[in-house]
């Protein structure tokens, strides 16, 4: 065998010089907190505080049905089917009437400016009650016609 030089063997293996398996994983975690920080500080940028005017619309309109069913919620919180005024209860009944029981037709919700968001979540509830899930949102054109 070989003899022994200042504690290491000659011709075997070193014995000063191991390899280690090991991960350093410091970086790794350095990097992953720097990516929460900015995320921590990115998001609340990301959410948008501002107000709406949501009756207007400025996208093309999408083709209308031959005789389209509307629905409208005027400010006194009344709802109309058409030209006519129904009571709250009797919407779903009114509406298989005017589609002739057709539940896949789609409806257009027309609601005034001074209606609240939630008097208009309640009426598009009142419609999906109805069996009535093809809801559109009717809206002023806000397009500007510039050449």
């Amino acid at each position: 065998m070989g003899a022994r030089l200042g504690g290491r063997t000659r011709g075997g293996g070193d014995d000063d010089l191991d390899v280690q398996h090991e991960i350093n994983v410091t970086p790794f975690i350095d990097v992953i907190l720097v990516l929460l920080i900015i995320f921590m500080v990115a998001a609340p940028l990301a959410t948008v505080d501002l107000g709406v005017d949501l009756p207007a619309s400025a996208i093309e309109p999408s083709p209308r049905p031959e005789k389209p069913v509307f629905v409208t919620l005027k400010p006194d919180l009344t709802i109309g089917i058409g030209e006519d005024i129904i009571p709250r209860d009797t919407l779903g009944g009114a509406l298989d009437g005017a589609t002739k029981n057709n539940k896949d037709e789609r409806i257009f919700l027309r609601a005034d400016k001074a209606v609240s968001y939630g008097d208009l979540m309640e009426v598009m509830n009142l419609l999906r009650n109805a069996g009535y899930l093809k809801v559109a949102l009717v809206g002023l054109d806000g397009r500007t016609n510039t050449p």
